[in-house]
């Protein structure tokens, strides 16, 4: 081959091979390029090509990536009513990737092209990982099994909440809140994204004085609790924050995966396994690349990097039915839980202002095997955090017992006042 220009990365019947990555992108071409031109820079861009002819030879490995299918999808797809949107599939050889990279491959797939002239928008949509790529990442440690194995909840979703206000409590109050929520029903208390170790609730005297507090709520009410404690900082403050969690006795750690980075998540991986903790993941940031549906990189993809670099829980929304935007979060979690290879599954964490009225509509959606997470929906109870808890664990028990929430509630005064509270809105 004398030279690779950008009509080498386009070819309609190309069939891509069981090794490689494809990646479906939807892109509007800009003005004056159509999408066979879009489609091809864009492989060109993210493997091995450039805006001007490239002479090869001797000393050269071909790891070009291939756009092969190209389906348009009319007037009215890209959020100025253009013409032109379509979706492309473009296939990535393995040897283009390392092993175990996600950095890597991310700067492949999701780099400069979300920056090309030759697009005005272009959202990479979903991927199709093949087996030497997805297995070259070691995957969740624990996965859903954390439900039964922690807590022994089979039959319906383990709870958690974050204290409220979410940041400004000190140390004694919020593990004072936390108390209040273990012994009401809740399985988990969470650290909210924006807390670690501020000076008026620091990091250590929060972990020992929550798991106190954690040990007598196990006392009081006979069942297994736990802390989702924030870990996250610079990588080697975040692998001391994991060793001071495990030594303490606690079996998780959270981290922020997205502003942490995904190779920091990698490293916590490793030492989480050599501790046997599993790993909660938060989602904070994701909206910078998923919330306008014409480009950035969506949050099933997002998922789909969390389950390979490893985290057992991870917050995917509400079905519609919480405060924050709307997105696929049942096709998200039937994703996280499908057979990959062999690989764990992820356990979704629904959360984002839900309350006990909305439980029935969102384990219809979602099933049991869940993290429901609420905040103000506990917090906000009339009568204090504690029958919040109560109430909440209530509409989660009514619908493991085929119950309604009105007949529950004839016997659980916390739920019957949530429900007077809240009925079943959805806040904004």
């Amino acid at each position: 081959m004398a030279g690779i220009t950008y009509e080498d990365f386009l070819d309609l019947s190309f069939d891509p091979a069981d090794s490689d990555l494809v990646c479906t992108f939807r892109i509007v071409p800009a003005d004056g390029m159509d999408v066979e031109s879009a489609a091809s820079r864009v492989a060109s861009e993210s493997s091995n090509g450039t805006w001007a002819a490239l002479p090869t030879g001797e000393g050269f490995t071909d790891m070009r990536a291939m756009a092969f299918d190209i389906e348009a999808l009319g007037g009215g797809a890209d959020a100025d009513g253009g013409t032109d949107a379509a979706e492309i599939k473009v296939a990535y050889p393995e040897g283009l990737f390392e092993p175990g990279s996600m950095p890597q491959i991310l700067s492949c797939i999701a780099g400069n092209i979300m920056g090309m002239k030759a697009v005005d928008t272009i959202r990479l949509v979903d991927c199709e990982w093949p087996e030497g790529v997805a297995t070259s990442f070691a995957g969740p440690q624990f996965g859903s099994s954390v439900r039964q194995e922690v807590f022994g909840a089979d039959d319906r979703p383990i709870l958690a909440t974050v204290p409220k206000p979410k940041v400004g409590l000190s140390t004694e109050r919020h593990a004072e809140v936390g108390y209040e929520a273990w012994t009401g029903g809740v399985d988990l208390l969470k650290d909210d994204e924006n807390l670690t170790d501020q000076e008026f609730n620091p990091f250590h005297d929060r972990l020992v004085e929550s798991l106190a507090e954690r040990d007598a709520a196990e006392d009081e009410t006979g069942e297994p609790k736990s802390y989702l404690i924030n870990v996250t900082a610079g990588t080697n403050e975040m692998l001391e924050r994991v060793d001071q969690v495990a030594a303490e006795g606690c079996e998780y750690v959270m981290v922020d995966v997205i502003t942490t980075g995904w190779a920091a998540v990698q490293t916590v991986r490793e030492r989480c396994e050599e501790l046997g903790l599993a790993i909660h993941a938060h989602r904070a940031m994701h909206a910078a690349f998923d919330r306008l549906p014409q480009h950035g990189v969506s949050m099933r993809v997002l998922a789909q990097i969390s389950r390979l670099v490893g985290v057992d829980q991870l917050h995917t929304g509400t079905a519609g039915l919480g405060k924050l935007a709307n997105e696929d979060t049942v096709g998200i979690n039937a994703w996280l839980r499908e057979d990959l290879y062999g690989l764990n599954d992820v356990l979704p964490v629904a959360s984002g202002g839900l309350h006990p009225g909305l439980v029935p509509d969102l384990l219809d959606a979602t099933g049991t095997n869940v993290c429901v997470q609420a905040g103000g929906g506990i917090h906000g109870h009339p009568d204090g955090t504690h029958e919040g808890a109560k109430a909440l664990r209530a509409a989660v028990d009514a619908y493991a017992e085929d119950r309604s929430l009105a007949s529950k509630a004839e016997e659980s005064p916390a739920l019957r006042t949530a429900i007077d509270e809240w009925g079943t809105e959805t806040p904004r």
